[in-house]
């Protein structure tokens, strides 16, 4: 049997006041009265039926994400915490990320957030370009974006995060790099700055906007990444720079395949159990999702992961990380010897896509420069 890895715990809000034309998340357009209570009781109802999964583990973090979780006020996600605490142990110095969008927030959201226990904020910026953001459909304005920020630090929040996105419709080297120094001036703990990719079964799917060509994006790359670089952020996975001791330990979590619990309409788990490794996946549609768990019906859907399955996602997560990953931690997570990915690494390694090492598994500058070429490898 796989020894128990490290537990965290991913939460779902699906709502937004708009949905984006990027987003291929589960999300739907607020219409109505926002839901709280009851969702928050769904969401405890859910983990209940999801204990027996967990055997006798802490968790170590805990990710409320969207959606737009900060459509619900501090007194909800008090509530919410709170009966997680009150069913499950929670280590001491327990991670807990929420996401916020600059448009639904405010001052006393932050401060609700804070005393409820929430340590870490994800900001979605995405551009500090008005006219970038009214391409992306988001209902926040450049100056609402700073607001954010500014408002969460007088809060008493210490870790902020903020996303940025780069490759955006019609966009230039020199928008993009002003977008970046915008964001360095804030100085934010934590970026995650990513390029801008168009999704299956999304508005921009069905319409695609005109997009930065690949010598263009490879430009764009490289220098946000110097400058990123240079003030004092370390690059410690595809699309996430720190500075030092601020990376997001639940995503790490995920990156080096250990177990997350997911509840909330349309959450995924990644589970460890005495038959091997399973996904679940919750019920997509909020109002199914509710009135399920009301009436005590399961709510979601479950499969093993076979051996060639994870083999793969055990490299499509540890290879985005620069250092990689300790080559031992391949058979304690996935229960399988190392030689089964054999042939992916020695192919990898004469590409130059990954480093000949004896401890680590560790993709080279040129393999996380093509991430998807070495995982085709495998």
């Amino acid at each position: 049997m796989i020894a128990l890895p490290p537990l965290s715990l991913y939460i779902h809000i699906p709502w937004c006041v708009r949905k984006c034309p990027y987003c291929d998340f589960n999300s739907h357009t607020l219409r109505g009265p926002l839901e709280e209570a009851a969702y928050i009781a769904a969401l405890l109802r859910d983990l209940e039926r999801d204990l027996d999964l967990c055997g006798d583990r802490e968790l170590s973090s805990i990710f409320i994400g969207g959606g737009t979780p900060s459509l619900f006020s501090g007194a909800a996600i008090e509530r919410l915490l709170g009966g997680i605490r009150r069913r499950m142990d929670v280590m001491q110095d327990v991670e807990i990320t929420l996401e916020a969008n600059p448009g639904a927030v405010d001052a006393a959201h932050f401060e609700g957030y804070l005393a409820a226990g929430v340590n870490r904020l994800s900001i979605g910026v995405q551009s500090f370009d008005e006219q970038m953001l009214r391409r992306l459909g988001r209902i926040h304005t450049p100056a609402d974006a700073v607001q954010a920020l500014v408002l969460a630090r007088e809060a008493g929040l210490q870790n902020i995060n903020l996303d940025l996105m780069f490759g955006l419709p019609y966009q230039e080297l020199p928008q993009a790099m002003l977008d970046l120094e915008t964001a360095i001036a804030l100085a934010p703990d934590h970026v995650s700055w990513y390029q801008l990719t168009i999704e299956p079964n999304t508005l921009f799917h069905a319409r695609p906007p005109p997009a930065p060509g690949d010598e263009l994006l490879w430009e764009i790359q490289e220098a946000g990444q110097a400058r990123l670089r240079q003030a004092g952020y370390i690059q410690y996975e595809v699309s996430a720079y720190a500075g030092a001791g601020d990376a997001c330990r639940h995503n790490l979590n995920y990156w080096t395949f250990g177990d997350y619990l997911g509840i909330g309409a349309g959450a995924h788990a990644k589970l460890t159990t005495s038959g091997g490794i399973i996904r679940r996946c919750k019920q997509k549609h909020p109002a199914v999702y509710m009135g399920k768990l009301r009436s005590g019906q399961d709510v979601f859907e479950e499969w093993p992961l076979q051996a060639p399955d994870l083999s793969l996602e055990f490299m499509m997560n540890a290879l985005r990380l620069n250092q990689g990953v300790p080559r031992v931690l391949f058979e304690e997570r996935t229960g399988l010897p190392l030689s089964v990915a054999q042939d992916g690494l020695d192919a990898a390694a004469e590409k130059g896509l990954m480093e000949r090492s004896e401890d680590y598994l560790r993709p080279s500058g040129l393999g996380r420069s093509y991430l998807n070429d070495l995982l085709g490898l495998f």
